[in-house]
């Protein structure tokens, strides 16, 4: 499992763009597997999962993206999973790394 989390700066709308966008744009066996939004008052989350098959691995790897705004602060959760072939301890996580290097590319910029 890898995992980023950092706070954001910018617009909500734009920044879950960019990172579908970077997902989608840059693996060619990338899908979105589900997504969901939520949003009450001046608060709103993002949910989107994605998997990909990791060309290195020899896998499949999954990337759970959760975007989070409230009181004017943007907070972003990217932790990947899947990978590894061993049946007791990870031993192959090339393809979860290279998946979460795709979005904390993108989302660096937006980074505070």
């Amino acid at each position: 499992m890898a995992k980023y989390e950092a706070q954001l700066h910018g617009n909500f709308a734009e920044i879950l763009d960019a990172v579908d966008s970077a997902i989608m744009n840059n693996s060619s066996s990338a899908s979105l597997e589900d997504s969901s939004d939520f949003s009450v008052g001046g608060t709103r989350c993002a949910v989107r999962v994605y998997e990909r098959y990791s060309y290195t691995g020899g896998n499949r790897v999954s990337l759970n993206f959760t975007l989070l705004e409230t009181d004017g602060q943007i907070f972003a959760s990217v932790i990947t999973s899947g990978g590894s072939q061993a049946m007791f301890l990870k031993i192959n996580t090339f393809g979860e790394k290279s998946f979460l290097d795709l979005v904390t590319s993108t989302l660096d910029s937006y980074r505070i």
